[in-house]
C-alpha cells in the first residue's frame, strides 16, 4: 500500500497499467475494508504506513505473500524479495509496455 493525493493515484493507475508484467496497475483503491483490511494502521508485514487526511490508500499485488506460500511449503531454496528491494534486470521498460 501507497497513501497518494487522488490526483496522483489516477496518474498511477495510468502509468503502471501499461506494465502487468511487472506489478501493474493497483488492484484497489481506498476503502482498505473492502478487501479484508480491517485496520489500515495495522501491518501484517513491516511497518505501517501513515496515510494524511489528503491521500487515499492504493494497494498494488504483492510478493510477500507468495513468501508466505514458499515458507509454508518448506522449499529448500527460493530467490524472492524483500519489502522495498525489488529485482533489478537489465529489460528496458519499453519491452515491458503493453501500450
Amino acid at each position: 500500500m501507497r497513501p497518494l493525493q487522488p490526483a496522483d493515484a489516477i496518474r498511477a493507475v495510468q502509468i503502471t497499467s501499461r506494465y502487468p508484467a511487472v506489478h501493474g496497475a493497483p488492484m484497489h483503491l481506498g476503502h482498505p475494508h473492502l478487501i479484508g483490511i480491517k485496520d489500515i494502521n495495522k501491518s501484517d508485514y513491516g511497518d505501517a504506513v501513515p496515510i494524511a487526511d489528503d491521500e487515499i490508500p492504493v494497494f498494488w499485488a504483492c510478493g510477500v505473500t507468495p513468501q508466505s506460500v514458499i515458507n509454508a511449503a518448506k522449499l529448500p531454496f527460493a530467490i524472492t524479495h524483500s519489502p522495498g528491494l525489488m529485482l533489478v534486470t537489465d529489460l528496458k521498460n519499453k519491452t515491458m509496455a503493453v501500450i
